[in-house]
């Protein structure tokens, strides 16, 4: 039971019902202990190098999204993953309803892929990874593919797809006889990598987040 006097607001005594207060720019204490107070909202983008977990911190101290960020940005949580051979755009927010609703697969969020595979893919490869590739756990759906150049017997493809599979890109593309050699997200919904650098972070800009927010219904 809350008593008169137990409550401060940046050291005044709190006596009435109904004062109000900031909780992120003022300090309340109960029975003199401070309330922590609430992270604002952030979004961020990250270009994951190859080599580092998607996660904050890591029990086996390998590197991690944390470590390249920091501790004041240990509140963020990365929508989704990037496995530890793979690169590129990362979304991290302390939104949990965005998180959530990017990662759903109700909401279809289609995400880009720039892959160097280890030889040219033949028509008949092209057209299993559009019409679907049968997986040990079922058939994905359609993928949008597009042969982007050759050289010295390798080949780079630009792959969409708008599942989330564990490692479902190296799988459909192993299943089609194509070994990936390097493996970079450029694009998650209308969110686009752009020009950051590798290992580097920037926050959202706010036509890059409404457009995101749009992209879930929200």
């Amino acid at each position: 039971m809350i008593r008169d006097g137990d409550v401060t607001v940046n050291g005044r005594v709190i006596r009435e019902l109904g004062t109000r207060a900031d909780p992120v720019r003022d300090h309340v204490k109960v029975r003199g202990k401070l309330i922590q107070r609430p992270r604002r909202i952030e979004h961020w983008v990250f270009n994951k190098p190859v080599g580092m977990v998607t996660t904050m911190s890591d029990p086996e101290r390998r590197p991690c999204v944390g470590d390249a960020l920091g501790e004041s940005h240990a509140f963020l949580f990365p929508v989704g993953r990037l496995d530890f051979h793979s690169s590129g755009l990362l979304v991290l927010t302390s939104d949990g309803e965005l998180c959530d609703r990017l990662t759903h697969p109700r909401y279809h969020i289609q995400k880009t892929y720039r892959i160097k595979v280890s030889r040219a893919p033949g028509e008949e490869g092209l057209r299993r990874l559009r019409e679907g590739v049968r997986l040990s756990d079922g058939m994905t759906g359609p993928a949008r593919v597009r042969l982007e150049r050759q050289a010295g017997g390798k080949a780079w493809l630009d792959i969409t797809i708008s599942e989330g599979r564990n490692r479902q890109v190296r799988r459909m593309l192993d299943a089609v006889g194509l070994r990936v050699e390097k493996l970079r997200r450029t694009a998650i919904g209308p969110l686009k990598l752009g020009r950051l650098s590798t290992g580097e972070a920037r926050r959202m800009t706010a036509s890059e987040l409404a457009s995101l927010r749009q992209s879930v219904g929200l």
